[in-house]
């Protein structure tokens, strides 16, 4: 009697990140249905050349939780998101070189603050009122240096905040820095360089240790070929 194998759910993100990831999904031997490939497609989740192996595409925030819980068994999430919620239920065993960009802190290029900041020197600040989707990093890396973030969460329209008095500065990701530099705002501080991971929920990897430790050890051998690329 053939036994068939416990469905396989991989996550990935929408959007430019799954751009840069399907030529490593590919080149480990996973071709999602046509479907995937079809723009006007509303669907999630899709089947593979592979039986037990379904693909599912989540907002990008949104893999670390499918992961962690349980949803999914593997993931590509870039190392913004593993830091922001910290899932203790993650393992994050290969950087898969792709989505590089920072996440930065930003202000208005021209004039000073309505308060009592001081312009431009991360160093001089005692306390920031803050927009971003990234409240635990944030809070985190100012309270290392002793100053206490305000944060404002917002998932989007980021660079809007300080033209709008929302509040002075932003934290997000950049890559370029043009849409930054077109809504008038400046970078005044790194705090992470990111890229994308494969991620793999750690019970899973207890109870299916041959099959997921033979998918990372593949997409390893993928990275390092270059082949995805």
């Amino acid at each position: 009697m053939t036994t068939t194998p416990d469905p396989l759910v991989i996550a990935l993100p929408k959007g430019r990140i799954l751009k840069e990831c399907m030529p490593l999904i590919r080149a480990a031997g996973i071709e999602p249905e046509a479907a995937f490939d079809d723009p006007d497609s509303r669907q999630l989740t899709f089947a593979t050349n592979h039986p037990h192996i379904r693909i599912i595409r989540v907002r990008s925030f949104d893999v670390a939780t499918f992961v962690a819980f349980g949803a999914a068994q593997l993931g590509v999430c870039g190392n913004d998101v593993l830091m922001e919620f910290e899932y203790p239920e993650l393992y994050a065993p290969l950087d898969l070189g792709i989505g590089r960009c920072r996440l930065s802190v930003a202000e208005l290029a021209q004039g000073a603050d309505r308060g009592s900041l001081t312009h431009g020197d991360p160093s001089q600040w005692s306390h920031v009122r803050i927009a971003t989707k990234y409240p635990e990093v944030t809070r985190q890396h100012f309270a290392a240096r002793g100053v206490q973030a305000e944060c404002v969460k917002l998932n989007g329209a980021m660079e809007l905040a300080p033209t709008l008095g929302l509040c002075s500065r932003i934290v997000d990701l950049v890559s370029t820095g043009s849409t930054l530099k077109a809504n008038g705002l400046v970078e005044v501080e790194t705090i992470a360089e990111v890229s994308s991971r494969l991620i793999v929920n750690r019970a899973a990897l207890k109870v299916r240790p041959a099959e997921l430790n033979g998918w990372i050890d593949t997409f390893r051998t993928v990275i390092e070929k270059g082949t995805g690329k």
